[in-house]
């Protein structure tokens, strides 16, 4: 990925709690132009899993990598997909009423309002 990541943020919707198996899943907007595939699978494989959402996983292992929705300049990312992970720390959380009540959820500052 190169440029800066918009929108680090948690999800708990119910669709990304299934398919990640967890809580919450993190994620990352970057342009679509920014992104190049360089891991040992090439290009993953794509899957719809919305009527307007595509999400692309390894081809080699099946780790839930991207999601872009049709239309949309930005491809979401997994956060912990990635190898440099700084500036990706959570700045939202999608859907927080639906996310498990033992979760403790402690974002950083609102960029917007500091």
């Amino acid at each position: 990925m190169t440029g800066a990541p918009d929108d680090p943020h948690l999800c708990s919707c119910e669709h990304c709690t299934l398919l990640s198996g967890s809580p919450a899943m993190a994620w990352a907007g970057f342009r679509r132009e920014a992104l190049t595939w360089t891991g040992p699978g090439g290009e993953p494989a794509w899957y719809s899993t919305w009527p307007t959402l595509h999400r692309g996983f390894c081809p080699r292992c099946g780790t839930h990598l991207v999601s872009i929705a049709e239309g949309s300049e930005m491809i979401m990312v997994t956060c912990f997909s990635l190898t440099e992970r700084s500036g990706l720390d959570p700045v939202g959380h999608s859907f927080r009423e639906a996310a498990v009540p033992w979760m403790a959820i402690t974002l950083a500052p609102d960029p917007l309002h500091p």
